[in-house]
């Protein structure tokens, strides 16, 4: 049995946890939440114990911990984990390129393994894959990502991957057309710009999550698109993510890497 601690104790923190309580093979022993003043919650017809302290993570000794709640309190977290040598399972959006550089200097110089996602979504995952393809052959890209009103940062953390490692994939930055007039003052309709890739984001009641990929060349477009229509398209990765985590030595970058799609 794998134990584990859930991080984040909101719609998608119960859903993780209560995918974890019909696995088998894999044992909730408390939850997170730094804004909680409960002491359980119930997940599943059990009440779980729930604190808003990092110290219980040796409390409970868990293998792994697996966090989506923000980055605040993400960056308190993973050195309170790999204190006590619990390795982290990391899907929170809008973490730096410092701070995820430093995730990876704390848990690879302890010794530990552990995951961390821009997207936990399959689809997603092999939509940046094959737009890592592409990016090379097109001069020019736009991205469009949707998702809920409720949603705190944007860009979204997958697009400004996807914008990086399309970047990567090419070696060099993409031909961006800038507009040569602003008709609302102040405002640039073109989107955030990343390696010359623009960035469109879309904030909406009703919206999961969803991203669109557009490459133009001469004479053709080439559109890549994936949908999560509910958070439960988030679960089977995750729990792969916390499966493989007691396994590896070193954080996991990506969840392209788990799968073997990348092996850099």
């Amino acid at each position: 049995m794998i134990r584990i601690v859930m991080s984040g104790a909101g719609n998608m923190g119960r859903q993780i946890m209560t995918a974890i309580e019909s696995a088998p093979d894999l044992e909730l022993v408390g939850a997170l939440d730094g804004l909680s003043t409960e002491a359980s919650v119930e997940i599943a017809g059990r009440q779980v114990p729930l604190s808003n302290s990092l110290d219980s993570l040796a409390k409970w000794e868990p293998d792994v911990v697996i966090d989506f709640s923000n980055a605040e309190w993400t960056v308190q977290l993973i050195p309170a984990a790999v204190a006590v040598g619990v390795r982290p399972v990391i899907g929170t959006s809008g973490l730096s390129d410092d701070a995820i550089a430093e995730a990876e200097r704390q848990v690879n110089g302890a010794g530990l393994g552990g995951v961390l996602a821009a997207n936990f979504a399959l689809g997603a995952v092999l939509m940046m894959h094959l737009a890592n393809i592409a990016a090379p052959l097109f001069d020019s890209v736009e991205i469009i990502e949707q998702h809920h009103d409720g949603k705190v940062d944007a860009p979204s953390g997958t697009a400004v991957a996807t914008a990086q490692s399309m970047r990567a994939a090419r070696d060099r930055d993409f031909g961006r057309k800038e507009a040569e007039r602003h008709n609302i003052d102040g405002h640039d309709s073109r989107g955030a710009e990343l390696g010359g890739a623009s960035i469109h984001s879309v904030r909406l009641p009703g919206l999961v999550a969803h991203q669109v990929i557009v490459f133009g060349g001469n004479d053709e477009t080439l559109t890549i698109r994936h949908d999560s229509m509910s958070r439960a398209s988030f679960i089977p990765e995750i729990l792969r993510a916390a499966r493989a985590a007691p396994d590896l030595d070193h954080l996991v970058i990506g969840l392209d890497r788990l799968l073997g799609l990348r092996t850099d």
